[in-house]
């Protein structure tokens, strides 16, 4: 049990005897007899949990996450519970992104620079993790609409916070995640997806300024890989020329297998036989994260005489999903591309114009239309010999006069061809006989 005790000057002390049987106080200042009475409780309730080696249950748990910081410096002084680590801002987010750095695919490390430079803009790099409210993180996506970035970019931005965070929540360093509930826009930008025709491409792979570039734009228009993790991964040792496919060691999504594509092989080959005596790496001349890739294939389009388009590599690659996918299932395509089905429709696949002009030329018939007509067909013969069928049954079969004169028959008819008893009302069936 713990007591509360008064001193002469007006401030309250907390007593109690830890499972060690020592003396502990908490001193709490000029507080409350109400607040001091509460404050004893969860006192008792974390003592009991130390003595029994049990957990805490889940309201003083939550009591404990949302002190300040004082007053939970005071309860770890005395045992009760595990100091607060703490992080300044930019310190963590040099931590996360340094431990990212082994995995990560080099672009995945810069965007997660630009938002750690967004962050820091914000709030500064000496602030500390605690301090960050929802409130504040509310201040801050608002402020990436206000600078100008699309939805879609600022979305993005708000995961990386998010992602941020949740680290720092699962190492104990925040109670809360300001960004959870946060919304991020998930909109594509439809007037960024570019397909890029094969005509263009070939121009472009011709204007490339060595053998490695031409492979670098063929490996990324008609392999579909990503660049540059995946061209940079790419080693001759994945080469499997007899079956006629590579390996790709995605640093993404793992490992797949990709067809050498009779517009990709040439280049293969020919960077093959330029590749001096024990290379290991497909690509060797653009190995530094450094290197300006998209800068440098912007040249070489603009020395093609085609206009840059936006998004130069993924465009390329959603260029070559898009075509695969108008040829072969779905689930092949994204197996050889290395995505789902539904970031494929999302992100990557467009209809072209061409897509129209073969609709309309009946480019995409699969013999159902002409089974229509010959449906169609089909029918009118039944029912002209049915017809026919019924008139020269006039004096026999089971047609009876009724008080009238005209003949009737049964109510239904046997239509040859295997096409079933089509049953007619009455007035038809006089009609027919008429």
């Amino acid at each position: 049990m713990a007591s509360i005790s008064r001193d002469p000057n007006g401030r309250r002390r907390i007593l109690f005897t830890d499972r060690d049987g020592g003396r502990k106080t908490i001193r709490l200042g000029k507080v409350s007899q109400r607040m001091a009475e509460e404050i004893k409780i969860k006192v008792e309730a974390l003592n009991a949990a130390k003595i029994g080696g049990c957990s805490l249950d889940r309201e003083t748990a939550a009591w404990v996450a949302n002190l300040g910081d004082g007053l939970h410096g005071k309860l770890a002084a005395v045992g009760l519970t595990e100091p607060r680590r703490t992080a300044r801002l930019g310190e963590f987010l040099d931590g996360f992104i340094a431990n990212r750095k082994p995995t990560a695919a080099p672009s995945t490390i810069i965007s997660l620079n630009q938002v750690k430079t967004r962050l820091i803009d914000q709030f500064g790099a000496e602030r500390d993790l605690r301090s960050i409210t929802p409130a504040d993180a509310e201040g801050w996506a608002a402020a990436l609409a206000e600078q100008g970035y699309a939805p879609a970019t600022a979305g993005r931005a708000i995961k990386r916070a998010r992602q941020f965070c949740k680290a720092a929540l699962r190492d104990k360093l925040i109670t809360e995640n300001p960004f959870a509930e946060i919304k991020a826009s998930g909109q594509v930008n439809k007037e960024r997806q570019f397909h890029v025709d094969r005509e263009t491409i070939f121009r472009v792979i011709d204007a490339a300024p060595n053998a490695e570039w031409r492979l670098i734009i063929a490996l990324s228009r008609f392999g579909g890989l990503r660049c540059p993790s995946e061209h940079l991964a790419l080693r001759w040792q994945d080469m499997d020329w007899e079956r006629n496919r590579f390996r790709v060691d995605s640093p993404k999504t793992g490992e797949r297998w990709i067809p050498m594509f009779p517009e990709l092989r040439p280049h293969l080959e020919a960077a093959f036989e330029l590749a001096e005596d024990g290379a290991v790496f497909v690509i060797t001349s653009y190995r530094s994260e450094y290197v300006n890739m998209r800068m440098q294939l912007a040249r070489i389009i603009r020395r093609a005489g085609a206009k840059v388009w936006p998004k130069l590599f993924h465009n390329l690659r959603a260029s070559r999903e898009t075509e695969l996918a108008a040829e072969y299932p779905i689930h092949v395509v994204c197996e050889w591309i290395g995505n789902t089905a539904a970031i494929a429709a999302k992100h990557y696949l467009t209809v072209r114009e061409e897509d129209f002009e073969r609709a309309a030329q009946g480019g995409a018939k699969s013999g159902a239309l002409e089974a229509h007509f010959q449906a169609q067909q089909a029918s009118a013969t039944v029912s002209t010999g049915s017809q026919e069928l019924t008139e020269g049954q006039g004096d026999c079969g089971d047609m009876r006069g009724n008080a009238d004169g005209r003949k009737k028959t049964s109510g239904s008819v046997q239509v040859p061809g295997g096409l079933g008893t089509i049953r007619r009302s009455r007035k038809v069936l006089r009609w027919l006989v008429a």
